[in-house]
């Protein structure tokens, strides 16, 4: 049989091609065979300084991935907790918007007004200590100041403070507070505002005040001696072993080593680094940064406390930090309300320093709790951490 030469050639080029074809997609489905495993492993890794569970890892990503995406903030973090410890974490999307640098489970989170219970934690521990009592008054602990304070501030207990009940406007005229100096600038804020008149009498209405805490760390200052930070260092962090725990904004300045912060717009801030947070006096009210492991240690410990098992302080303390001591939903650094999926009554507290968000929610009755951090403020970062803890709850339900 006679071959024709051009069809000959025709048909060996044809094949090459197919042949070609062939080969380069195998080596594509190779290569994303090898990229899923590898994307697999590293989903269930965790870094060395980590005491987390592999499994449920992929669980969390699976749901923070699609949140992060619908309300289109750059990177969240979350934790499930019970009073053994963490049972799920993870982490999704990139540091900085804009870049490809992806979040990881080493790195810090701003926790903003989610600090204020911390502050009570350790104010709670002088009062175990003997150091203080909960009806303590102001012109007690600050006698030499007591003749310049107004006659209703000298009266004003640390309940009063911590629960919001101290006549104290919101927040202090930032502008007259700046600089590194943050416990003469706190001595300084009990000097000058606890002269001027009472947004209402001490005791009788609930207003949210960061001014309140930062007179609560001026008080820690006056008892320990010591900086609030380093009081808060030697009488929190180390006993839970918070070792990523510090102040202040997060990052290298200039360097996209940690969760760049962003504004409620979603726009990466023009700075980053220790700098990039509320002044340096408002630390009692909310400055405080640590990774999402170690936020949760402090959760657990406030789980375990309010479940009667063991913890940093007496069970008889955590009620007190757990209870409105006035009436309403507000006790020291928590909210308390009720909630069906909690098995009733639940501790809720966020945090936003307008650069970064924090949501916590912590169930005694059912034992766990949940956390979440986005690195943006706003109502869309806080509706994505709302969102991320429903979805949450439904994994341990086993809805999911």
């Amino acid at each position: 049989m006679k071959i024709d030469g051009t069809s000959f050639w025709i048909g060996l080029l044809a094949g090459a091609v197919v042949m070609l074809v062939v080969c380069v997609a195998l080596l594509f489905a190779t290569a994303a065979v090898m990229l899923k495993h590898q994307r697999d492993r590293a989903a269930k890794s965790y870094p060395a300084t980590a005491l987390c569970p592999l499994a449920g890892d992929t669980a969390v990503t699976d749901i923070l991935e699609p949140i992060r995406q619908k309300f289109g903030v750059p990177a969240m973090a979350a934790a499930f907790v019970t009073s053994e410890g963490i049972q799920f974490v993870g982490a999704v999307g990139v540091r900085k918007r804009g870049t490809e640098v992806p979040v990881t489970l080493a790195d810090l989170w701003h926790l903003g007004s989610d600090g204020k219970a911390m502050t009570s934690a350790l104010i709670a521990r002088l009062v175990e200590r003997g150091q203080l009592k909960w009806d303590t008054t102001l012109a007690e602990i600050f006698p030499e100041l007591a003749p310049q304070m107004n006659p209703d501030f000298q009266k004003v207990t640390l309940l009063q403070l911590l629960s919001h009940h101290a006549g104290l406007p919101p927040n202090l005229a930032l502008a007259d507070y700046l600089g590194d100096d943050a416990t003469a600038l706190r001595s300084r804020a009990v000097r000058k505002e606890l002269a001027k008149q009472p947004e209402s009498k001490p005791g009788s209405t609930y207003e949210y005040s960061n001014l309140g805490y930062i007179i609560a760390g001026a008080v820690v200052e006056k008892i320990t001696g010591q900086s609030w930070e380093l009081a808060m260092s030697n009488e929190v962090f180390v006993p839970l072993q918070m070792k990523s725990a510090g102040f202040g904004g997060t990052g290298t300045p200039g360097q996209i080593d940690q969760p760049w912060p962003h504004t409620a717009d979603g726009e990466p801030t023009r700075e980053n680094g220790p700098a990039m947070d509320n002044p340096p006096v408002m630390g009692p009210a909310g400055r405080i940064h640590c990774s999402i492991q170690d936020w949760a240690k402090f959760v657990q410990d406030q789980l375990r406390g309010d479940r009667g098992e063991s913890a940093l302080l007496k069970p008889a303390t955590y009620q007190k930090l757990h209870t409105p001591p006035f009436g309403g939903e507000y006790a020291l650094g928590w909210l308390v309300l009720d909630r069906p999926w909690g098995g009733g009554k639940v501790l809720n507290h966020g945090g936003d320093n307008t650069m970064n968000c924090a949501n916590v929610w912590i169930a005694p009755q059912r034992d766990f709790a949940i956390l979440v951090c986005v690195n943006q403020s706003g109502d869309t970062a806080f509706q994505a951490t709302d969102a991320a803890v429903v979805e949450l709850i439904k994994l341990r339900a086993g809805k999911k």
